[in-house]
């Protein structure tokens, strides 16, 4: 029998797992605030790790972090099947199953969480680049690294869409 599953449930199970891959929501905001300090002098810090939590809501994101977390804990265990369990411990570049997954979750965001995903991808900067130089030896971040990715694009597009409502609300405010 099947058992449906509360919402703050997955939450809390999404939120443990972050915690015990060496996530840091933190540093998920520090990446969301390089990609939007540009377009926002003023921007806050708060305002990235808000907007990370946002996202963090979304049943999407919340499932592409369960299932990737999954299988690479799988993988670490050795229990994935060949010749997958190699495809996954390699992370090989035209595997691209981890990539989907998250960047399934990114799409609600605009193009520019997606054009953001892409860039993220490609320079793996701050806590993904070091989830990815973790794989291949005791650890296995195939699936998170791509993960973070995503949370931090999405957010990141979250958040410049909340600028531009801001601005223009205060270009609407001067008008009167």
């Amino acid at each position: 029998m099947s058992r449906r599953v509360h919402s703050s449930e997955v939450y809390q199970a999404v939120m443990n797992k972050l915690t015990e891959r060496g996530v840091p929501l933190e540093a998920i905001a520090d990446i969301v605030y390089e990609m939007q300090i540009p377009y926002k002098a003023d921007l806050r810090k708060e305002a990235c790790l808000e907007s990370v939590l946002a996202v963090l809501e979304k049943r999407e994101l919340q499932h592409a972090i369960l299932v990737g977390v999954e299988l690479d804990t799988l993988a670490e265990k050795n229990v994935l099947s060949e010749p997958l369990l190699s495809i996954v411990k390699a992370d090989e570049g035209l595997f691209g199953c981890d990539e989907t997954l998250a960047l399934g979750s990114v799409f609600g965001y605009g193009s520019i969480a997606l054009t953001t995903f892409g860039y993220l991808d490609k320079q793996k900067i701050g806590i993904i680049k070091s989830l990815d130089n973790q794989s291949g030896g005791e650890h296995c971040h195939t699936f998170l690294d791509d993960i973070v990715c995503a949370i931090a694009a999405a957010a990141a597009g979250r958040l410049a869409h909340r600028i531009r409502d801001e601005d223009e609300e205060d270009d609407s405010m001067g008008a009167y």
